[in-house]
């Protein structure tokens, strides 16, 4: 009988998307998006790697690593997902993925055991994934030999915006090669070269290798890395289901990939195979991936929203907010969020990147958050504003509430205009219903909350000389959150 090897799933679930702005934002990045289908990428991504148990692989909790501030984000897409468990480690700041992964075997490593770590970027879409699930295990049981495994995906044109693994003819029993080296992101010449040469695969970003033999690697190549990791980790926080490293100290460790830090060194000191990942596969990284995964027209064109087009050819459209017609479009991206309209020709959508550095260098917003924005109680949609007011409206789940809070600069007028509100305001607690409304004075200690089972929807205007996010005194918070946390 043959031993049964532990599975622990490692989703990644970093990173801003930046190139699919204006619909990925820093607080809502693309992972987070449903750009097809009912689920996210990141909930596509878990499905994925929670079908992967066989009768001698035993699959454990996922571990899914995420910055900070996309706590509640991860966990209310989790909770689409009754039937999978996940453990999350928070990152306090990003420190890209070698230490991130790092995270991940350490804390695999507390249950006593050495299991084998499937780790997964949360941001790709992947077709047929009975056939995924079969050849990641096959991935794991080679991995349980101490092998590094990597997953490369077969070419399908000279592209620019992938890493590229070199691999041997040589095929092993269950079609694994072995890897020879790396390329990150060629030229187009240098793409069609290895296109023609035949032993060369897209870097999925997938790989499947022991938690030890991470670590050991990591050791062996950067040191550095995993001492700096290690304290932070040896200090690490639990609470309300997180697991949090010492913040002071995770900020000392250096930022590094896990291919520049590790993978690209192993071949030749550490055992490193490729699995042929034969499926649909889509690292949706540029608006122009978007477009090639999407159903087109006769004409080209993929559409999403409330679109009219006339005389356009191969054109992307993705309207989330308003109409938006075309005439007479080719090769282009139109993006339309109730903030922001983004243009772009389909050759360049590499360089949006390039405006969203723009935006921050110039101070503005758009790069951080969508007019929309989510919290652990619900969210709100800013309507409205100009000088000395802003209009929001506001929903609240069933059983939440907002902070205990005050405001230095601001008052606030709220109209309950769907379900019940109680609302404290100083020492009075008072129910508002359907058409009631209340004020809450600048400098009044304040609450929010749903005490009914059905959302809670309210119109709120405020009034006063500065009217930031940051306008905030929180005296008691059920989400953990500090002064500046969102």
């Amino acid at each position: 009988m043959s031993c049964t090897n532990q599975l622990m799933p490692v989703v990644l679930c970093g990173g801003s998307g930046s190139r699919l702005w204006p619909l990925s934002r820093a607080g809502f990045p693309k992972q987070f998006l449903v750009l097809s289908g009912q689920y996210s990428l990141f909930q596509q991504a878990l499905q994925r790697v929670n079908a992967l148990a066989a009768p001698d692989l035993q699959l454990q909790n996922t571990l899914v690593v995420t910055h900070e501030a996309h706590r509640f984000l991860v966990l209310d897409q989790l909770r689409e997902l009754p039937a999978l468990q996940a453990t999350l480690l928070l990152e306090p700041e990003s420190r890209n993925t070698a230490p991130a992964l790092t995270l991940a075997a350490l804390q695999a490593q507390q249950s006593g055991n050495d299991p084998i770590l499937v780790v997964s970027p949360a941001d790709q879409q992947v077709g047929n994934v009975e056939r995924f699930v079969k050849t990641v295990q096959h991935a794991a049981r080679l991995a349980a030999q101490d092998q590094i495994v990597i997953l490369g995906v077969p070419p399908l044109r000279p592209e620019t915006g992938f890493g590229y693994i070199h691999f041997d003819g040589a095929q092993g029993t269950l079609g694994e090669h072995q890897v020879l080296g790396f390329t990150e992101k060629p030229d187009e010449s240098t793409a069609r070269q290895y296109l023609a040469h035949g032993h060369y695969a897209w870097n999925s970003g997938m790989f499947v290798l022991k938690s030890s033999v991470w670590l050991r690697a990591l050791e062996h190549f950067r040191p550095d890395i995993l001492q700096a990791t290690r304290l932070a980790w040896e200090r690490q926080t639990q609470d309300a289901g997180f697991v949090r490293p010492d913040a002071s100290l995770f900020a000392q460790v250096p930022s590094e990939s896990v291919d520049y830090a590790v993978m690209e060194r192993c071949p030749g000191v550490f055992s490193t195979r490729m699995l042929a990942l034969e499926v649909e596969w889509t690292d949706l990284g540029t608006w122009d991936a978007v477009w090639q995964q999407g159903t087109p027209d006769e004409a080209g064109n993929v559409i999403h929203g409330d679109v009219l087009l006339e005389h356009a050819q191969r054109t992307l459209v993705h309207a989330t907010h308003r109409l938006v017609g075309v005439v007479g479009t080719e090769d282009l991206v139109i993006v339309e969020t109730p903030d922001a309209v983004l243009v772009a020709h389909q050759s360049r959508t590499q360089q949006v990147k390039a405006l969203v550095a723009q935006l921050e260098n110039r101070g503005r917003q758009e790069h951080l958050l969508h007019r929309k924005v989510y919290r652990p109680w619900g969210w709100y949609d800013s309507i409205d504003e100009g000088t000395r007011f802003k209009v929001k409206r506001i929903l609240v789940k069933p059983k939440s509430s907002l902070s205990l809070q005050m405001h230095h600069h601001r008052a606030e007028h709220w109209v309950v205009v769907k379900g019940t509100a109680e609302v404290t305001c100083g020492d009075r607690v008072v129910l508002l219903t359907e058409n009631q409304s209340t004020y809450i004075p600048l400098g009044e200690v304040h609450r929010l909350r749903n005490p009914g089972t059905i959302p809670l929807e309210i119109i709120e205007v405020q009034s006063g000389s500065y009217l930031g996010e940051d306008d905030i005194v929180r005296f008691e918070d059920h989400y953990g959150r500090g002064q500046s946390s969102i």
